[in-house]
């Protein structure tokens, strides 16, 4: 691209949105119930039985959001749609579960996952924003089940995986499923202005950001055992695990310092103290970048060793939308310019690397180099819940007039 929008227009963030949307929407629906999840560069499915707990969640999210920016009621059925198919497909009527995979709607891999659940959680959440009157009960609902099945007292976080039939819980521990869980929480205290799911968020993010990461030199390491003592090993053989790669995750922190902020802003309410949510953010955001920029080719790289090295070099979409929204937020809360060159500099990267400006939707992994190393734009877990969702984050930073 030889012309860069402005990207701090909210004509264009909405205009950017409203394409990357227009990439799965109608295709991605399934007259048979659900939506399709696995999309090639140019949108052709390559896969139309298999369905995964995230993207069915995902789907519900972006739909919602785009009923509620967009007004078309094409959205609303397409919300509907979705809802229904994560209500009767994925949920178990008898544990109360959500199957993680299935096969059309047969069960593929039963197992629960705190992190499937918490995009449930935040599926009903945005479904109930966007006028969906019968989600409401389901945020409370799913709440209760976390609660019951995955919360960890004494350690204060969630744990991470149990059997089909909830009767082994794994001993692993993981910080993914309890970040989504802070950014769930926060949906649901938003849908319901229920302070519970508030104080739920700021608990599990204390525990992360604060006493976990004293025990990680001060950031945010992503596996632990039954005890929560740092795993300093688990997927060092599988570095590139979709939802547990080894190493510290730049795009992580980032990730982290959004949440921080937007808990901060929502925080008066709770009788706790809320003078770290800032600092720990910025100290996240500023490892992020410091540690996880390319200087030579340009983007985020998404992991590093534990001596803050680069491990993995290639950069994900993900990465980059998060902490583009990450970096807008802390500009308008700190008033630092900084954080909007930062901005400015995401943006540039992936509009110019990332973006499909010909199909919609963003690619989904490059090398270092930013060269694409699939034609697969979007398989299960994608359906660019990240990037739509981090130009509606920044829609709130940026207000109707686009002045921070």
């Amino acid at each position: 691209m030889t012309t860069l929008p402005n990207f701090r227009s909210p004509a264009v963030l909405l205009d950017h949105a409203r394409h990357t949307m227009r990439f799965y929407h109608p295709r991605a629906i399934d007259p048979a119930g659900g939506l399709y999840h696995y999309f090639k560069d140019d949108g052709e499915v390559y896969d139309a039985q298999h369905r995964h707990l995230v993207s069915s969640t995902r789907f519900v999210f972006t739909y919602a959001m785009a009923w509620r920016h967009f007004q078309d009621p094409a959205y609303l059925d397409g919300l509907r749609h979705a809802v229904r198919f994560v209500r009767e497909a994925h949920r178990d009527p008898v544990g109360g579960g959500y199957a993680w995979m299935l096969n059309g709607r047969e069960v593929e891999d039963g197992t629960q996952h705190a992190y499937g659940l918490a995009f449930v959680l935040l599926a009903y959440a945005h479904a109930a924003m966007a006028g969906l009157e019968e989600a409401r009960a389901w945020i409370g609902e799913t709440f209760d089940l976390m609660e019951a099945r995955f919360w960890d007292g004494q350690a204060g976080l969630y744990a991470d995986e149990a059997s089909r039939d909830w009767s082994v819980l794994s001993s692993y521990r993981g910080q993914n499923a309890n970040m989504h869980a802070c950014e769930a929480l926060q949906a649901a205290y938003q849908a319901t202005g229920e302070r519970r799911y508030l104080e739920r968020a700021y608990t599990v993010a204390y525990n992360i950001t604060q006493r976990q990461a004293q025990r990680c030199g001060g950031l945010v390491w992503e596996h632990y055992d039954a005890q929560w003592r740092p795993d300093w090993r688990y997927n060092i053989d599988d570095p590139e695990n979709l939802f547990r790669p080894w190493g510290y995750q730049p795009g992580h922190f980032t990730e982290w310092a959004k949440l921080l902020v937007q808990l901060e802003a929502r925080g008066a309410v709770l009788e706790q103290d809320l003078g770290w949510l800032l600092p720990t953010a910025e100290r996240l955001f500023q490892a992020a970048v410091e540690k996880g920029w390319d200087a030579e080719y340009g983007g985020l790289c998404y992991s590093l060793a534990p001596d803050l090295s680069v491990c993995d070099t290639h950069k994900y979409f993900w990465v980059q939308a998060e902490s583009a929204a990450a970096a807008a937020m802390l500009a308008r809360r700190t008033g630092n310019a900084e954080y909007w060159d930062w901005y400015q500099r995401l943006w540039e990267y992936s509009w110019t690397c990332f973006v499909d400006h010909e199909y919609g939707a963003w690619f989904r992994i490059l090398d270092r180099a930013n060269r694409k190393l699939s034609d697969e734009k979007s398989p299960a877990g994608k359906v660019d819940y990240h990037t739509m969702g981090a130009c509606y984050d920044i829609l709130g930073v940026l207000g109707e007039n686009g002045h921070a």
